[in-house]
């Protein structure tokens, strides 16, 4: 596990032990933008019968959103927290679900779709210039992964300034539709129309 990795595994195991499976647990703020996030990420999704890895997936939530809208899926939740996945088990596994423990992003499997929902978001004492490449290289890992597409949501850098943090990273939407355009697909969706949050879809 690298630095940056032990330090996201450390930051949201404290979470979910202060506040348990809730949306605080995860650091977001209540369960009406957390389904959202969930409904906006989905839209990569165009067919029922489909292989899902649920990056960051948290606690497992998704699973309810997933459960309540497709039909013939096999889903896979991965974390860097064990606390989070001994959550997620004990909450939701069963037929077709399943999450696990990863030390390092290669480790999740080859599947039609993958989210990342909020896993940008919290860049700690990193500056911007690590916390970028740190995404980058995520984003090249989720793209080699994922067979027809990948979703993920950020913080924008048009953002209210007095809701904005110094420990939160707030992106440029420009610079990450161009540079999904040229290196992923030619095929993307910007949404900048929700609350504090974009996403972008392949």
């Amino acid at each position: 596990m690298n630095k940056i990795h032990k330090n996201i595994n450390n930051y949201y195991t404290d979470k979910i032990k202060n506040h348990g499976a809730t949306p605080k647990g995860v650091d977001w703020n209540g369960e009406d933008s957390q389904l959202l996030r969930f409904e906006q990420l989905s839209k990569i999704i165009n067919k029922d019968n489909f292989s899902l890895a649920d990056v960051g997936c948290g606690y497992g939530k998704y699973c309810d959103y997933l459960k309540s809208n497709f039909k013939n899926y096999n889903y896979k939740g991965y974390d860097l927290s064990k606390e989070m996945i001994k959550n997620a088990q004990n909450i939701y596994n069963g037929k077709d679900v399943e999450f696990v423990h990863i030390d390092e992003l290669n480790n999740i499997s080859n599947v039609d779709y993958s989210i990342a929902s909020g896993i940008f978001s919290v860049k700690m004492q990193y500056n911007e210039t690590q916390w970028l490449s740190y995404i980058l290289s995520t984003l090249e890992v989720v793209n080699h992964k994922s067979k027809n597409g990948f979703a993920f949501n950020m913080l924008t850098k048009y953002s209210d300034k007095e809701h904005m943090k110094d420990n939160l990273y707030y992106a440029d939407p420009l610079f990450f539709f161009d540079y999904c355009k040229r290196n992923f697909s030619k095929n993307i969706s910007l949404n900048h129309d929700y609350r504090f949050n974009m996403s972008l879809q392949f």
